[in-house]
């Protein structure tokens, strides 16, 4: 693809990141702070990443306000804020220069000759986390922008010395359609992000969009709807899947202690290696041969993508540990926030030797929970006890005056609790020996796993 680079305007010296304690903009902000750029940020939340950017030396401050953009020539912000946010009405008052955290990812990817965008609704972050362990582990010398902090580069994002950069596109509002892929590897195509969409047909087609702009497209050919989308794309194309009517496929899988795999991974009825995986879950076994896939075609040997998966053991905040007590029950947590993403997730960890699963779910916005109130439920279900947070607006100002009890009166035995304290302590009582308890939902579910623990 010829690309028109996107260069940040002369002059810019210091950059200020409105959201910078968010999952997206932590590996933009590792980036540029590698470029040598002054950045400052602020956010209304501590946590995990805000602590990561000032071990860094950059200064944040808590909670908006117009003093806080002071000096800066730039202003970074995430696509979470509302427009009435007091630093980008302060910024346009200035005349400061606002960039999209999606524009200033696709400026960093039109300065890589080999941009590999991975893409779809489910699984961006566990395959970009992969295929990156497996790059980096095999000296490749990537650059990456990942959604969970891997524990191979320790962090969110990287900067290599090569020209490969590996990067998460993610379809909500378009925002992929702003960076400049030379490789597309789209996982999947469901019904999210609806309230901007629309139709189904509308995600297809930017999907669509966004393979036409690669050279090489990597799909996933066991999926419909992307395969439906596919047939549009013009440029070279390559599939995998679990079907052998794919070009790369599983085969052979053998299923052992619940977090261990093995399978055969096969190119056109060849063996070309087994690959051993430890991460639970059917949908991870799909993630690794989609990361493999990509590997291999990136010259990558098979002896060094099957050295480095083996050492993966998940992206944070994907199935991620986080700590066991000796009376047996094990605390994990996951991203998962769609209906389809909750129904993997557990679904992993019913062929895991547990009791019971206790499942805490953080819905995340009003318009999801509305829109897929039935598939919550369904998808919820599958746990043996599930326990409710109020739902977290993010963006969204709730016109409907929809909440969690909406949800939880569709779900038998629900509980519906009013905050993570009280959550924890009902979780801590109940739950016995034995028992696996597990936090589900993108927003800041996560504290309440380590209370609980």
């Amino acid at each position: 693809m010829n690309k028109t680079a996107i260069t940040l305007p002369t002059g810019v010296k210091h950059i200020h990141c409105i959201g910078i304690g968010g999952s997206g903009m932590f590996p933009i902000v590792q980036i540029l702070h590698s470029k040598g750029y002054k950045l400052t940020g602020s956010d209304n939340n501590e946590g995990d990443i805000v602590n990561l950017v000032r071990a860094m030396g950059i200064d944040v401050m808590m909670g908006h306000r117009k003093e806080n953009i002071a000096g800066a020539d730039l202003v970074m912000y995430t696509a979470a804020l509302m427009d009435d946010n007091v630093e980008l009405v302060q910024a346009n008052a200035l005349g400061v220069p606002l960039w999209e955290r999606a524009k200033m990812l696709g400026a960093i990817s039109s300065e890589y000759d080999n941009a590999i965008g991975v893409c779809g609704t489910h699984g961006k972050t566990t395959v970009t986390s992969m295929l990156v362990q497996i790059l980096h582990g095999s000296k490749k010398e990537p650059s990456a922008v990942i959604g969970g902090k891997l524990k191979a580069i320790d962090g969110y994002g990287i900067v290599g010395t090569s020209q490969t950069f590996v990067y998460e596109a993610c379809e909500f509002k378009d925002h992929f359609l702003e960076t400049y892929p030379d490789v597309s590897v789209v996982l999947n195509i469901d019904n999210d992000h609806m309230e901007y969409f629309g139709t189904i047909e509308n995600a297809m087609a930017s999907y669509t969009q966004f393979c036409n702009m690669a050279d090489h497209t990597i799909y996933n050919g066991d999926d419909a709807k992307t395969c439906k989308a596919m047939e549009l794309v013009t440029g070279k194309k390559t599939t995998f899947g679990f079907d052998s009517t794919n070009d790369f496929y599983a085969e052979n899988i053998v299923y052992s202690d619940g977090f261990t795999r093995y399978y055969d991974f096969m190119y056109h009825g060849e063996k070309l290696g087994k690959i051993e995986l430890n991460v639970p879950g059917t949908h991870n076994i799909l993630n690794s041969v989609a990361a493999v896939a990509t590997a291999y075609l990136q010259g990558v040997e098979m002896t060094d993508i099957m050295t480095h998966l083996a050492q993966f053991g998940g992206a944070g905040r994907r199935f991620e540990l986080v700590g066991k007590r000796d009376n047996g029950v094990v605390v994990v947590d996951d991203y998962a926030h769609h209906p389809a993403e909750i129904i993997a997730t557990l679904k992993a960890t019913k062929e895991l030797p547990f009791n019971h699963i206790w499942a805490v779910f953080q819905p995340f916005t009003f318009t999801r929970t509305q829109m897929l109130l039935d598939e919550f439920a369904q998808a919820l279900s599958i746990a043996d006890h599930v326990i409710l947070t109020p739902i977290m607006g993010s963006r969204e100002v709730n016109t409907t005056g929809i909440t969690s009890k909406d949800l939880g009166d569709k779900i038998d035995g629900c509980v519906c609790l009013d905050s993570f304290q009280s959550v924890a302590n009902h979780v801590v009582t109940n739950a016995k020996s034995g028992d696996l308890i597990i936090t589900l939902g993108c927003g800041d579910v996560y504290k309440c796993a380590r209370m609980m623990l």
